[in-house]
């Protein structure tokens, strides 16, 4: 997993808890998810993907209980 800091990405973060990643294009949504919990102990209530210039993009939208601002800082994103 890739992290993307997109103008876009980084609006994400702080209004919609979302995090915009890129991931194996040969994983599902579930594989993603389940990789991304155990990485980061957080509970991902939704995952989006969709795949653009031969890459698959997913964006990760967490609990309200986890802010996605605390990983995206543990990440080097903000």
């Amino acid at each position: 997993m890739k992290a993307i800091t997109t103008e876009k990405a980084v609006r994400l973060i702080e209004i919609d808890n979302t995090l915009v990643m890129e991931v194996d294009r040969r994983k599902s949504k579930i594989e993603i998810k389940k990789e991304f919990e155990e990485a980061f102990k957080v509970k991902v209530d939704s995952i989006n993907t969709l795949i653009r210039k031969n890459k698959k993009i997913a964006y990760i939208r967490l609990n309200t209980k986890n802010p996605a601002i605390d990983i995206a800082t543990k990440l080097g994103m903000i």
